[in-house]
Formats: structure tokens, C-alpha cells, sequence
């Protein structure tokens, strides 16, 4: 009976320990597998991306020189500064911008950004007609910009005269291609990753069925010996024993063991609620109108600075007054009824009562200007994925370790900025190893929050 169990044992053992050579094979070939997708083999088939940019017609050298470097930084100005109303080849809440310089000269354009309603007030006949043409809806004015920058913008938009929406830009023309090879890669490996879980849990599934049958097969195997006149004292003694729950439950170091665990998990929670105290991460309060970030943010890719107009320049983000909205409103979804709720805030005169979501205590002093406009952080890193938020809620922790660590993992950067030198210069000199971090710079003593 013994050699009759010990062979039970040895093959279910050798059971296991193919299921779990099974498992780690499927781990490796798919991990080959996703490797020769997301290498050579499948870039050879990736469709091949534009061989070059649009060349920018005549009308681009005017404006922005015709150079790639104009062409490039006036894409990234129109889109943090005028997509939200205006696209080149389709009209959406201002006029389309396609062939803008045929219609008007540079000279006329610069002074209309800086400021439309001197231009309107000065009587110019085209001005006037616009602002008639769009229900005398004004164009915000942007004194901010330099002539080079509204030049650049131009050059940009005469580039893309004629381009279908989405098509490649001269500012990521470049990135199609890599883009593509690394969208492929990241879809084979999403889809071999899937089969791999697949197949994990099949085995498991097939593991557990096989103890359960191995179990009842013994439990039979035990009835049937039972019932045998030929064994001998120790068989049956080891047949007929059984296992004293009750003095496993009697054992002092049992209840020992089930005390300590016990106290450990109630001091636990105990200090994990007291360390909770005052922090609000998760918070997503409802709001008087039911804007969505994703849509704004993520879809129609407003930029954050066109609603928060001083998160570069002041000390708080400032939460947008209903005007802003209505550049946009005035013209999109006008019947909508969550866009109803910001035409009677106006007409009643009264601010839209948001609630704030990010609220630091007052022992704490922030600058969002230093962090945005200095720093050169960005608003995903402290706020989240605020593109793909539907309704705002805080994202992270917003507690003191949670800054302190990032200014000690933070690097300056302190390249043409004269301030720094001789502080870089010690810093090196007594632990070059390290980087000149934002704690390098006192960003972890504690009157730079407290004071």
C-alpha cells in the first residue's frame, strides 16, 4: 500500500512540474515571437510613411522664409495658440486660413493678431466685413506674440494649404514612419500577450482539474483497501489515521502565531488611517456644468493654457471666466444644455460656481508659474492624464513626500543660465556622481514652502 501511494505521489508531482515547464515554454516563445514582431521582420512590412513633406508653396517663403525651422515652430504656436478656433483648409469657429496671404499681406496680419479691435475701430473695409460676417463675434487679441512668431505661423499654414486634416506635417512627417513600426509592434505584442494569459489559464484550469481527480481517486483507493483482510498492523495503521484539528487549535504557539498576525493587521490599518487623515487623492467632486477635459484636452487637443491663461505667468491656475468659453460657445453647440447653463451665468452676471478639486493647505506655498514657466514641468506630470478625464478628480497625492521626491529625482536645467554656474560648479566639485537636482538648490529645505 505504501509503494501503492508513493507512485501516486511521484506522478502527480512529475504532473506538476511538466504543467509548470509547459508554462515557462509558452512564456519564451511568446516573448521570441514578440520580439521578431517588434523587430526587424515587422518594420520590413510596416506601410512605408511619406517619402517627404509637402514642399510650402510660394506663399510660405513670404511669410516664415520658407526654412523647415520657421515652418516647425509656427505648427507648435498655431496649435497652442489658434487651433481652437481656426484650422487651414475648414471653418470652424473663425474663418479657414487658406490662402490667407492672398487675400491680405503680412503687414496687415501682424497687426491683427496683436489687436483686431483697433484694426475693426480703425474702419479697415475687410476687418469691418469679418467682424460683421461672424456676428460681430471678436477675435481675442494675442500681444504676446511677436512678429516673428505670427510670420512663423503663417509660413506653417501656407504649408498646409491643400493637406487633408490628420495628414503628416513638416513638424512630424519624420515621426510617421517610427510611429507606425512601433504601433504595429505594440499590437502583436498586446495580441501574442493575450494568447500567452490564455494559455496560462487553461493550464491552471487543467492543473486543478487533475488534483481534484487525483484526490477522489485516493479517497476510493482508501475505501477499497479498507475493505482488505490482508494487512498487516502498520498498514492499517497508517491507513486509519487521521489528523487532530482540535489540538492544532489547542497549541499555544498557534494562538500565538493568530495573535501577533491579528494585532499586526489592527496596527496596520490603524496607521494607514491615520496617515490618510487630510488627504483628498481620488477626489472627483461634481461639477455645476458637465465639462469634459477628455473632449476639450484630448479630442479637439485645446491646449491647457488657452482656458488657464495664467498657469505660466502666475502663482495659481486661474479657473476660466465664462468669455472664455463663449470664443468657442458662441458659435458650437449652442443648444446644448449644459452650454445654456453658461448663457444664463452671463446673463445674470454671475461666475460659474466650480468646485475646486486641487485644494493644498494653506501651511504650504505653491507657484505654479515657477514650476510651468521655470521648471518646465508639465501638467500631466502633477494632474495626471487630464486628456482622458471625462470629469477631473486629483490624481496624485499632493503631500510632502510626494514633492520632496521630486525635487531630489528632478534635474535642473541650468544650460545659458549664468545664476547657476558657480553653484554647478561646487556641486561637481564635492559629488559630480550625482545630477544638480532641484534639492541641490535647497528645493528640499523647508522654508522654500514654509515661511
Amino acid at each position: 500500500m505504501n509503494t501503492l501511494f508513493s507512485r501516486t505521489s511521484s506522478w502527480l508531482l512529475g504532473l506538476c512540474l511538466a504543467l509548470t515547464m509547459s508554462s515557462a515554454l509558452a512564456q519564451q516563445t511568446a516573448t521570441v515571437t514578440t520580439k521578431g514582431v517588434t523587430g526587424g521582420d515587422a518594420t520590413a512590412g510596416a506601410t512605408p510613411a511619406v517619402a517627404a513633406a509637402p514642399a510650402a508653396p510660394a506663399g510660405a517663403a513670404g511669410a516664415g522664409g520658407g526654412d523647415a525651422a520657421a515652418i516647425a515652430a509656427g505648427d507648435a504656436l498655431f496649435k497652442n495658440n489658434c487651433s481652437q478656433c481656426h484650422a487651414v483648409n475648414e471653418k470652424v469657429v473663425g474663418p479657414a486660413l487658406s490662402g490667407i496671404l492672398k487675400r491680405r499681406t503680412i503687414g496687415w496680419v501682424i497687426p491683427w493678431v496683436h489687436n483686431p479691435a483697433k484694426v475693426i475701430a480703425g474702419g479697415d473695409e475687410y476687418a469691418v466685413k469679418l467682424y460683421n460676417e461672424y456676428a460681430k463675434q471678436q477675435m481675442p487679441a494675442f500681444p504676446q506674440l511677436s512678429d516673428k512668431d505670427i510670420t512663423s505661423i503663417m509660413a506653417w499654414v501656407t504649408s498646409q494649404e491643400g493637406v487633408a486634416a490628420g495628414g503628416p506635417t513638416v513638424a512630424n512627417a519624420a515621426k510617421t514612419d517610427g510611429q507606425d513600426g512601433a504601433a504595429a509592434g505594440a499590437s502583436a505584442s498586446a495580441t501574442t500577450g493575450g494568447y500567452t494569459d490564455v494559455l496560462l489559464i487553461v493550464l491552471v484550469v487543467v492543473l486543478l482539474v487533475l488534483v481534484v481527480t487525483l484526490a477522489i481517486i485516493a479517497n476510493l483507493m482508501k475505501d477499497v483497501l479498507k475493505g482488505r483482510k490482508d494487512l498487516d498492523g502498520r498498514d492499517r495503521e497508517v491507513l486509519e489515521q487521521r489528523f487532530d484539528w482540535t489540538r492544532l487549535y489547542k497549541s499555544p504557539v498557534m494562538r500565538g502565531v493568530v495573535g501577533v498576525v491579528f494585532a499586526g493587521v489592527l496596527l496596520y490599518q490603524g496607521v494607514q488611517s491615520v496617515m490618510a487623515v487630510g488627504l483628498t487623492q481620488g477626489y472627483m467632486p461634481t461639477q455645476p456644468i458637465a465639462f469634459s477635459h477628455k473632449i476639450h484636452a484630448g479630442e479637439n487637443q485645446i491646449n491647457c493654457a488657452y482656458c488657464h491663461t495664467s498657469v505660466y505667468k502666475a502663482k495659481s491656475a486661474n479657473i476660466p471666466s465664462a468669455n472664455i468659453c463663449m470664443n468657442c460657445h458662441s458659435q458650437i453647440k449652442t443648444e446644448s444644455p449644459e452650454i445654456k447653463k453658461i448663457y444664463r451665468a452671463i446673463e445674470r452676471k454671475q461666475p460659474i460656481q466650480w468646485v475646486r478639486v486641487h485644494n493644498l493647505p494653506d501651511l504650504a506655498y505653491f507657484n505654479h508659474s515657477q514650476h510651468t514657466q521655470v521648471g518646465g514641468v508639465q501638467c500631466t506630470t502633477c494632474h495626471g492624464p487630464i486628456q482622458n478625464m471625462e470629469v477631473v478628480y486629483q490624481y496624485s497625492s499632493l503631500t510632502m513626500g510626494w514633492c520632496i521626491n521630486c525635487h531630489r529625482e528632478s534635474p535642473l536645467n541650468t544650460k545659458g543660465n549664468a545664476y547657476y554656474d558657480n553653484l554647478v560648479k561646487l556641486h561637481d566639485k564635492s559629488n559630480s556622481a550625482v545630477p544638480f537636482t532641484v534639492s541641490s538648490n535647497g528645493g528640499t529645505e523647508c522654508s522654500k514652502c514654509h515661511y
